[in-house]
């Protein structure tokens, strides 16, 4: 199996173990913080770690980041792993850590907290886990602190339940279900009230259906997923009624874009929109031929994804045209997976590949604008905006950039 294969299924909660040993293996290079890419341009200016006001270095010139920390991560390939809320910067890892975004200082420990494969699952002001414990709860975490501030009460009825989504008040799990010898043939999707810890409905999913390799979202009162069978669902947040489902063809590991009323998945050589509340198709926008799109992320209301020919779009997700499309800056170099944005400059986390970083484009156009790397190893990046700063993770290296 690929390399790239296999550690996007490890993310999803697949082959943890084997994809750890291939991470092992590759581990990361000792490195500065300098920025830039081997033999690229030197790194530029930035502001002072604790202040806002950073200066915009020349074309092409990447900034230096403002800390490096080291980290232990426990999650492989999985978008969630990163996370700013409020000022604080969270990683996915065992211990799982929250650290000041402007100074890189640590706010917060806690060992055991994350089990391996965790999704930092927010909702409203809290931070949803499946126990480290193992003993088939859920808990809530306070970002700011560390401090758990609610614990489910599910009685042991589900084996190891793991969120998948939440809102203000409920959080949704999928979790197998315990049998009387204690083993667990068949999985569930369940929602857990906020206010009373206990399941408020549970729908059993098609036997055969796995627990793992789900990519999912909440769009008001919609839980739109996607799973290894290439299914494409959405159910009724408030009573778990399937709404609709249908076939998609090849499973989606990244993500996919929820936005007014609408689903946006990579399908093939395809983006395609569907209602969520009935399914219908919107629009398809198609990539050329023998090529695929990669999972695609919608920011203040366009939707940002790229493509196996190394091309990047910018898409209207009420109507499916084209924005804008580069198909050139990024040619001979790793495209992104994942995005953000702050103010006109968007901002690329991209995939395995030893010239890969941060990329910063112009927002109107697509141009690049400049590559932050480390020039270590071959992991897959990823990149979360907090006011003017960006966190950026790269194997087992955290860091601040200035959005810039």
């Amino acid at each position: 199996m690929p390399r790239r294969r296999l550690l996007r299924l490890a993310g999803a909660g697949l082959g943890l173990a084997l994809a750890g040993a291939v991470t092992t293996a590759c581990g990361p290079e000792e490195a500065d913080a300098s920025g830039g890419n081997t033999g690229g341009p030197k790194p530029g200016g930035s502001g002072k770690g604790g202040g806002d006001a950073f200066t915009t270095p020349p074309a092409g010139t990447a900034p230096r980041a403002l800390w490096q920390e080291r980290t232990d991560v426990s999650t492989l390939g999985n978008h969630e792993v990163l996370a700013v809320v409020g000022d604080v910067v969270l990683v996915a890892g065992d211990p799982l850590v929250g650290r000041d975004l402007a100074t890189g200082r640590k706010l917060w420990s806690l060992p055991g907290a994350a089990q391996p494969g965790a999704r930092l699952i927010m909702g409203g002001d809290t931070l949803y886990l499946a126990s480290g414990e193992y003993d088939g709860d859920l808990v809530g975490l306070d970002p700011a602190t560390g401090k758990e501030t609610w614990r489910s009460r599910l009685e042991g009825r589900y084996n190891q339940p793991r969120p998948i989504g939440a809102d203000t008040g409920r959080v949704y799990v999928v979790a197998g279900i315990l049998e009387k010898d204690l083993s667990s043939r068949t999985n569930v999707i369940a929602a857990i009230d906020v206010r009373t810890g206990k399941a408020v409905w549970s729908e059993k999913r098609d036997t055969g259906t796995d627990e793992s390799g789900l990519t999912s979202a909440v769009l008001g009162d919609r839980l739109v997923y996607t799973d290894h069978r290439k299914n494409l669902t959405v159910r009724d947040t408030a009573t778990g009624r399937q709404l609709w489902t249908k076939k998609i063809s090849r499973a989606n590991f990244e993500r996919i874009a929820v936005h007014d009323g609408a689903v946006v998945v990579s399908d093939g050589r395809h983006l395609r929109s569907f209602g969520v509340d009935d399914g219908a198709e919107r629009w398809a926008l198609e990539t050329e031929e023998f090529d695929t799109f990669n999972g695609p992320t919608v920011l203040e209301g366009v939707i940002y994804a790229s493509d196996s020919a190394h091309a990047l779009w910018a898409v209207d997700p009420a109507t499916g045209r084209k924005l804008w499309h580069n198909a050139e800056d990024l040619r001979e170099a790793s495209v992104p997976l994942q995005f953000a944005k702050v103010g006109e400059t968007l901002y690329g986390a991209t995939e395995f590949g030893k010239d890969g970083g941060v990329q910063a484009y112009g927002a109107r156009d697509g141009k690049l604008r400049w590559t932050f790397g480390d020039g270590a190893g071959t992991e897959q990046w990823y990149v979360v905006s907090g006011g003017k700063r960006l966190a950026a993770l790269h194997a087992e290296r955290l860091m601040a950039l200035p959005a810039v």
